[in-house]
């Protein structure tokens, strides 16, 4: 039995059918929030296509007055563990959880100073409709568009502007396809957008990171990039998927597919910590484009997969030692699915995370405190309440917050901040 969280998942083709599938999952009294991650299956639908308000009008009908955000994907971890074409979701009951939310708009402008003043702005207003006097039991979730090519700075603006408060999130993806991808924020579709959660929460909590890659002692140098388009060019002086192919032993680029990148991707070694840098595809000229930047004169190493499936238990086996797991947030990079299914283990890991109640996304990259990272699963895992629960952490401040909110005219179980900037960034899928 879970006690602040439900958990759901829907495969029904119609749009209106999975978010009332989804409704009857997920229904709990006073929601908080309901964050869904969802294929752009339902976006390229003809009916969305043609009426894009349709998908405001679903959620307000199956979600009435409760805050619903979320992205696209490039998969989804639903029940069942992985799965496609589907949406999977997860609503925070406000007993335990209380939730303020805002979203950066614009963001290839990359605006630092508006970004640091805009999370300014969202923490204090979160201290000071909770009457929270520290950040103990707080975190921040984020999700991003992936085809931004910005999660870099805006993760580093966030961890220097909240430090104390641990960060984790997904890049949203677009199945493979590279063209655009959407965050949901207030019944609107967005891209080159991203959302901040900061949630406050009286349950358990662990950040989790789990990494199956490791850095092999083939050492290359960085010679020529574009890091603004997270492009390298040359690798040792040679042009890069060329040099790329020739330290895998493959003659011919054309012979590189999405399974290679996925098995052999850079990893940066910084002290004792790797941290892996995956390549997204291999260009026309022979550049390699990755899903993060990186820089002239970085040594990147080729890295190697060791078992994903037994680096992902021994994760979760660790978490749920410390602290019994009632359910966890997942964003799992989409390499690591395609090696699963190279390696057919994709149903033993579906089973893995099942059998952990997770919820999640394939993503076009990871956040975790201020890395954007890529080829790693990072998330939160959510323990059961503790015995006698928490005193006064809750009890008194929701009576106050929601006198608050009605002052205000919002919601009264989140609060979400209203975008500075413009709205030129609202698309129709």
């Amino acid at each position: 039995m879970t006690l602040g969280i439900k958990t759901g998942s829907s495969s029904l083709n119609d749009l209106n059918a999975a978010i009332e599938d989804l409704s009857n999952q997920l229904i709990q009294d006073n929601t908080a929030l309901v964050i869904l991650f969802f294929s752009m299956h339902y976006l390229s639908d003809k009916q969305i296509a043609e009426h894009p308000d349709h998908l405001t009008v679903h959620l307000q009908q199956h979600f009435p007055d409760i805050p619903v955000i979320g992205c696209t994907t490039a998969g989804e971890i639903g029940c069942s563990g992985y799965q496609q074409h589907s949406i999977s979701a997860i609503s925070l009951s406000a007993e335990y959880f209380q939730v303020s939310c805002t979203r950066y708009s614009n963001l290839k402008e990359i605006a630092l100073k508006q970004w640091g003043d805009q999370t300014v702005k969202l923490h204090s207003q979160h201290h000071r409709r909770y009457r929270l006097y520290d950040d103990k039991h707080t975190f921040g979730l984020l999700l991003v568009d992936g085809m931004s090519g910005v999660e870099e700075p805006l993760v580093r603006m966030m961890a220097s502007t909240i430090s104390n408060i641990p960060l984790i999130g997904g890049s949203a993806g677009d199945d493979l396809h590279y063209t655009s991808a959407f965050v949901l924020y207030q019944g609107q579709i967005y891209d080159n957008s991203a959302i901040l959660v900061l949630i406050t929460t009286s349950l358990p909590f662990q950040i989790v990171k789990s990494q199956n890659i490791r850095a092999s002692d083939k050492r290359l140098v960085v010679t020529e990039a574009i890091p603004e388009q997270r492009t390298i060019t040359e690798i040792n002086g040679r042009p890069a998927a060329l040099e790329y192919a020739r330290q895998l032993g493959i003659t011919d680029c054309d012979q590189i597919t999405i399974e290679t990148l996925a098995a052999h991707p850079a990893v940066v070694v910084m002290g004792d910590a790797e941290y892996v840098r995956s390549i997204q595809r291999v260009n026309p000229d022979n550049s390699l484009t990755f899903y993060c930047a990186i820089d002239i004169g970085i040594v990147i190493r080729i890295g190697y997969s060791i078992n994903l499936v037994q680096s992902l238990e021994q994760t979760l086996n660790e978490v749920q030692q410390e602290m019994p797991i009632q359910g966890m947030i997942l964003f799992d990079c989409i390499l690591r699915r395609v090696e699963l299914q190279e390696k057919q283990l994709l149903q033993q890991a579906s089973e893995l995370l099942s059998a952990h109640h997770c919820i999640g996304f394939s993503t076009y990259g990871e956040q975790i405190n201020g890395l954007h990272v890529n080829q790693t699963c990072t998330g939160i895992a959510f323990g059961h309440p503790q015995t006698p629960q928490q005193p006064g952490l809750f009890c008194q401040s929701q009576n106050q917050s929601q006198n608050q909110s009605q002052e205000q005219n919002q919601t009264p179980n989140a609060s979400f901040e209203q975008a500075e900037q413009s709205d030129s960034d609202r698309r129709s899928p």
